[in-house]
């Protein structure tokens, strides 16, 4: 069967994935291999002090990205997509979408990107004897009645920004357990959330009196391979605007794009872990045991299916990075040169190979928002030297890569150092690497261990989804997500790997010495910039 037979007849995977700055469509075959994609570029917006996405730019973003989808599928194939044989959907994990019992939204969507949440966060770590992180949802629900807000006792249901797209195409309130475990923890003995914290949560907010208990309001949870439910005929309409694509196909459970991630790196199983730096960076180590005390650093997630995994976060990633290399656009169109930004990205990053490993004494600070591992609710990106520093185009640009994996270093530290945490290959995905070499070098200095980059994690959490929808329709009685993925996906492809080199670890270990001296200065920064 030829690629377009494959789509008329309705054999072809769909995963969409609501990223950051991205809603990205991939199409894969039989053989779980991309035969199509689309696309639609966003941008969240601070509204009232908060980041947000309206519900117009996530429905007009959705179709869009179906639509540039299938013209790409007509223009390739000469098809159209009238069926499909499973769906997935991903997007940024966490946040808050609280809904009442006619299904309108009660407060605009709150991204993770917020750091409003502190006094929340504080109170339930100390409750349950466990991180709970700013931006996790359980978080934010708390915060609102902290702040006695009145959409509080309105809540019908309360969910993420997947498990809502999810909700709206299939009816089911449900969330892929990856997803789940960054609402509210999760027991991984059930799969389920916890129910000591249930309970303490119960109780917790009992005087208030809400007409619903905090089981009430949360999705299911869901493990890789469990049934979620089909496409709808106001599903399909959701999607498709052409009328063209039919209701009744099977949908997996929603996943956060870091369970997608880990799927696309083929990073589930114990002592596999994976870093995804774009946007936000975080890694995800999946554990042997829990780890001996909670760290403020560390968030305790899930794969897919329900394993434990140890997740550092970081707000800020490659924003700073990306505008300094538009100067150098900006640059180039003023001598009236053409601009190719592939060649721009690679000419600056492989020239900061050869800049000092320390960076000569800069450092940057790519703050645009808050960063809770560094104790910053808001941020002011900085460029910092003095004059006996070494400054030049290689070292700045260095300091700017080092920073982009400065604080998910300080995360790890702790994993590796204090916890003693093993890890067998670490992945690398995302926008970072797309330098061949460049980024993957910096992160095995940043982490002292080897890193590993495949050709396919340039297909990213879409791509990652789409996997977890093939394994719902595709898997044997006894196969396990694992299992799944490295016999019929990667088959025992682990990418090309980059070891540390000594220099590049002593200079970025000199560098974060500074980095951390310094912080003073961008809290400084912070403090008397408001607004």
């Amino acid at each position: 069967m030829n690629t377009s037979e494959l789509i008329k007849s309705g054999k072809a995977v769909l995963g969409i994935e609501f990223g950051s700055t991205r809603i990205k469509a991939v199409l894969i075959d039989e053989e779980n291999k991309p035969i199509a994609q689309g696309s639609h570029e966003w941008e969240n917006q601070l509204v009232d002090g908060l980041w947000t996405y309206s519900i117009n730019m996530i429905w007009n973003g959705l179709k869009d990205c179906y639509s540039s989808l299938r013209k790409e599928v007509n223009t390739k194939y000469g098809v159209e997509i009238e069926q499909l044989a499973a769906i997935g959907i991903s997007a940024m994990m966490h946040g808050y979408m609280a809904f009442n019992k006619d299904e309108e939204i009660l407060v605009p969507f709150r991204t993770w990107r917020n750091t409003n949440t502190g006094a929340a966060a504080k109170e339930l770590s100390q409750l349950f004897n466990y991180n709970i992180p700013l931006r996790w949802s359980i978080s934010h629900l708390y915060q609102c009645i902290l702040n006695n807000d009145e959409h509080v006792k309105e809540i019908n249901f309360l969910t993420t920004l997947a498990g809502y797209i999810h909700w709206q195409i299939t009816g089911e309130r449900v969330l892929g357990v990856g997803d789940a475990s960054g609402m509210l923890p999760i027991n991984p003995a059930t799969k389920s959330y916890d129910e000591q914290m249930v309970e303490k949560f119960n109780n917790l907010i009992a005087e208030k009196n809400y007409p619903w208990k905090i089981l009430d309001i949360l999705p299911k949870s869901l493990s890789a391979g469990e049934n979620a439910g089909f496409l709808t005929p106001k599903g399909a309409a959701l999607l498709d605007e052409s009328g063209t694509l039919k209701p009744g196909t099977p949908v997996c459970p929603p996943e956060g794009d870091a369970g997608t991630g880990m799927v696309a790196t083929n990073a589930v199983k114990q002592r596999t872990g994976n870093v995804s730096a774009g946007t936000s960076s975080f890694s995800m180590i999946v554990l042997e045991k829990e780890l001996s005390e909670p760290s403020e650093m560390i968030d305790m997630v899930t794969t897919p299916d329900g394993s434990l995994v140890a997740m550092v976060h970081c707000n800020n990633c490659t924003s700073d990075l990306n505008a300094w290399v538009n100067i150098f656009k900006e640059y180039q169109q003023l001598l009236g040169i053409e601009v190719d930004m592939n060649e721009v990205f690679s000419k600056l990053y492989n020239n900061a190979l050869n800049g000092d490993a320390d960076c000569g004494g800069l450092i940057s600070y790519n703050y645009f928002s808050g960063e809770h591992l560094t104790g910053l609710t808001e941020g002011r990106p900085l460029f910092v030297r003095s004059t006996k520093d070494n400054f030049n185009l290689a070292n700045f640009m260095r300091a700017h890569l080092y920073a982009s994996v400065a604080v998910l270093k300080l995360g790890n530290d702790v994993l590796f150092n204090k916890e003693k945490v093993k890890v067998n290959r670490l992945t690398g995905h995302g926008g970072l690497f797309k330098t061949k070499g460049v980024g993957q070098r910096i992160l095995a200095a940043a982490l002292n261990s080897p890193i590993s980059v495949m050709e396919t994690a340039g297909e990213g959490g879409a791509w990652g989804i789409a996997l977890l929808a093939s394994y719902l329709i595709n898997k044997n009685e006894t196969q396990s997500l694992p299992d799944f993925l490295e016999e019929v996906i990667f088959n025992g492809n682990t990418g090309e790997e980059i070891s540390p080199l000594k220099e590049d670890v002593e200079g970025f270990n000199k560098y974060i010495e500074a980095y951390k001296a310094d912080l003073v200065i961008e809290h400084a920064a912070v403090a008397s910039h408001k607004g």
